[in-house]
């Protein structure tokens, strides 16, 4: 061989060396993003798809781990957001999975009282606050949440993010005790009426989701509009719903809460704490399902952390599915598309790792029942 044709046949070896790496990198890119988008769920303004194109564009590109429905739109304090009547709803989750081949979560807030938005004006029953309903009988408990849990399948939706197992220790927080949000302030009580609430979803093949750890229900204000710190008023007691229903195997999923306890951690909110979730929740109470943060648009967080930080803290303190509810101070179309490239380069600068985003997977998939429903409503469901 000449050397003319040795030269020419190393050009031709690197080039398409460097093709197949770049091919490669691309394929590693859209992989990273696949993955990093299921660790996303949003909230978005409109009662159709055709209402809101970018995120009709997402669900067809990258679907994200979920999306979650309102009644109500903050930033504009009007209605509607997404949800006018029965037929309206179910038409917009079908279409949802429709857009995303399936593969999707869709949730609402469903506990009963005021935080409802399956509303009576809208043509759904209306369910009693989980105070009122802890003062019936488990049996009464069982009959309300089978009827709310139908009405919730009906709809498409697959998630509900109820029951608060917050223990109503401070009757007059405005977040918890005075709305009637708490069972009771007794933990025996909490657990008992909070899986009774469990089977109802899982009967119609609802997920549900415990929340606010490691407990909000002693605090004086709302998370919802800025720093919360239980520090003096949160007791150990708190724990105990979750424990309990976690020995149970009756705890699939658990939605952190943005207090600052700086007896847990001094310098970080729950939401972004690893001593709270990965050293507490994952080690010392042993759960091994999904965990959710409270919607990072709250202003516990907002007001206190950038975007790229809240995510960062967020993913490493070991929240597995971040809630982006696009309804709080603004509204941004774009916010789907930011926080996915906001993830995906935290990754591959290694300041997330990989084995962080695969385990996260790996719990949003089992959650959800990948492999055996996939993420649609499939059949009836049950713990031990």
């Amino acid at each position: 061989m000449t050397y003319n044709k040795i030269g020419l046949f190393l050009l031709l070896c690197i080039g398409i060396n460097a093709f197949t790496s770049c091919q490669s990198a691309q394929t590693d890119d859209e992989e990273l993003k696949a993955k990093a988008a299921k660790m996303l769920m949003f909230g978005f303004r409109g009662t159709s798809l055709e209402d809101a194109p970018e995120i009709k564009i997402f669900l067809e590109s990258h679907p994200p781990g979920g999306l979650i429905l309102f009644d109500y739109d903050v930033p504009s304090k009007s209605r509607p957001r997404n949800i006018i009547s029965p037929e309206q709803l179910s038409q917009l989750t079908q279409s949802i999975k429709q857009a995303a081949s399936g593969h999707i979560l869709i949730a609402l807030d469903q506990e009963g009282g005021k935080v409802a938005r399956l509303k009576e004006r809208y043509g759904f029953p209306v369910f009693p606050s989980a105070q009122k309903t802890a003062a019936m009988s488990l049996d009464s408990a069982a009959l309300i949440y089978q009827q709310m849990a139908s009405e919730i399948h009906k709809m498409g939706f697959n998630v509900n993010f109820a029951p608060v197992v917050d223990l109503n220790t401070n009757p007059q927080c405005p977040v918890i005790g005075k709305i009637e949000r708490s069972f009771a302030a007794d933990p025996d009580s909490v657990t008992a009426f909070a899986e009774v609430f469990i089977n109802a979803m899982n009967k119609y093949d609802i997920r549900s989701c415990l929340k606010h750890f490691p407990g909000h229900g002693s605090s004086q204000a709302d998370s919802h509009l800025g720093f919360t710190d239980v520090s003096n008023s949160w007791q150990e007691d708190e724990l105990l719903p979750y424990s309990k229903l976690i020995q149970n195997d009756a705890a699939e999923a658990i939605m952190t809460a943005h207090v600052f306890n700086k007896r847990i951690d001094s310098v970080y909110p729950a939401s972004l704490s690893h001593v709270t979730l990965t050293d507490i929740l994952r080690k010392k109470l042993g759960f091994k399902g999904l965990i959710i943060s409270d919607d990072m648009a709250m202003s516990a967080i907002v007001d206190h952390y950038g975007l790229e930080e809240a995510i960062l803290l967020a993913v490493n303190a070991g929240v597995d599915l971040l809630i982006f509810s696009n309804n709080g101070k603004i509204y941004d179309p774009h916010l789907p598309q930011k926080t996915l490239h906001i993830l995906v380069q935290l990754v591959k600068q290694g300041k997330i790792p990989l084995s962080r985003v695969d385990d996260a997977v790996r719990h949003i998939e089992n959650y959800a029942g990948q492999g055996q429903t996939g993420f649609e409503n499939g059949a009836e469901r049950s713990i031990k």
